[in-house]
């Protein structure tokens, strides 16, 4: 039995790079986590409070990019047992990103020098080639522009 998770996931771009975080084992990922059921709480929420409940940032603004659903089964074919539907926010936050409590490393990516595990991989690279196809101020403005 495959169990399906509905994720929010935040791309915080900082000048230092995108913020990505890990627990013990040093697998770095973006931000994000499930959305609590019972508080009937949307993916964006999901993400604005795993946030600020893994690194201590608040966010103050968010803007939808795309979804990402992992697939069914790893690269080799063998069958998950959890998969992902990720919808990814670009987040702007305040604060100072620390490890907070599952989190035991905070780190940024850029230019390839955190290997990152495949799903998370692809999700960055999706958003910088978003970020690519307009000049960077094009991009921020159209992004968090009123509409």
């Amino acid at each position: 039995m495959t169990i399906i998770r509905r994720r929010g996931t935040a791309i915080v771009d900082t000048p230092k790079g995108i913020l990505v975080a890990s627990g013990r084992r040093k697998i770095f990922l973006l931000p994000g986590g499930g959305t609590e059921r019972k508080a009937k709480e949307s993916r964006r929420k999901a993400a604005m409070r795993e946030l600020r409940e893994e690194t201590g940032l608040k966010a103050y603004s968010s803007k939808y990019l795309f979804t990402y659903n992992e697939s069914k089964y790893y690269p080799d074919g063998r069958k998950r047992k959890i998969v992902n539907l990720h919808k990814v926010f670009l987040i702007k936050a305040r604060g100072h990103a620390r490890p907070r409590e599952e989190v035991k490393h905070i780190a940024y990516y850029k230019d390839g020098n955190i290997n990152l595990p495949y799903n998370t991989k692809k999700i960055v690279e999706r958003y910088l080639e978003m970020k690519k196809e307009k000049s960077p101020f094009e991009f921020l403005k159209n992004l968090f522009s009123k509409k």
